[in-house]
């Protein structure tokens, strides 16, 4: 039987705001990337999330990224190997303080936005997240992007890894996911993102919106939490999954 875990970034408000549909996205994915606190998310927000993913046996994992809340981490930032190591450090070690205090299991991390995208090209920043998980909990997952140099070097480091592709992205002809700022670069409908999982699960290839077929392998795929029926399309993608013959659990863990 195919597996695939599904994953979705969570605790993304702070404050009073809150921001996406968390709690009702819970009962349809596997794992569950909280934010950190920098860009976005806060004390409250973390143990408020943690408590949540405990109870619905999500496996928890930890998003950090850069200290931007106005750009929501997805502008690049010029930061040193340095300065990577110490920011993954401080978030990680922040949620996993909540995560032990309610008597959980840290599982995984994935770097948030523009983090996630640098450290998966440029070598000194991808050891820097790989030295920062070696030094904290080699037990730790690391998420990334399918086909990237993070993953490549992840893996040689003797880290546990888990290749990730988007149910909710397009992608170029390289294997590269089609830049935001692209009218064509989220997929908005439903039918389509479950049609492009299937078909990374069970075919190991996606689409590029011209047609073209571009090889992947995931182990985890990804799907946004912000948008307005973005519990509608999380338990379709669930319910299409399974009812196709594919069990949906996170890495790690029996379905």
């Amino acid at each position: 039987m195919k597996k695939i875990d599904l994953n979705c970034d969570l605790g993304e408000g702070f404050g009073p705001y809150s921001f996406g549909q968390d709690e009702l996205l819970l009962p349809y994915i596997s794992s569950a990337n909280i934010a950190c606190g920098f860009h976005a998310g806060d004390p409250h927000s973390m143990r408020d999330m943690v408590a949540k993913c405990l109870a619905a046996d999500v496996a928890i994992g930890a998003h950090p990224g850069f200290p931007d809340r106005l750009g929501f981490g997805r502008r690049a930032i010029q930061v040193t190997a340095r300065e990577i190591y110490d920011y993954l450090l401080y978030q990680i070690g922040a949620l996993n303080a909540f995560v032990q205090a309610a008597g959980g299991e840290l599982s995984h991390v994935k770097p948030h936005g523009a983090l996630y995208h640098m450290a998966g090209n440029q070598p000194e920043l991808a050891e820097a997240v790989i030295q920062a998980l070696l030094n904290l909990n080699p037990r730790l997952i690391l998420f990334a992007q399918s086909g990237s140099l993070l993953l490549e070097l992840a893996s040689a480091a003797g880290l546990p890894v888990a290749a990730e592709a988007f149910a909710d992205r397009t992608y170029q002809q390289d294997g590269s996911l089609t830049p935001r700022t692209s009218s064509d670069a989220l997929i908005g409908d439903a039918q389509f993102a479950l049609e492009q999982a299937l078909s990374i699960v069970c075919e190991e290839r996606v689409f590029t919106p011209e047609g073209a077929g571009v090889p992947i392998h995931a182990d985890t795929i990804c799907l946004h939490g912000d948008g307005i029926h973005a519990a509608s399309f999380a338990a379709m993608l669930n319910e299409g999954l399974r009812s196709s013959g594919v069990s949906v659990a996170a890495p790690g863990r029996n379905a």
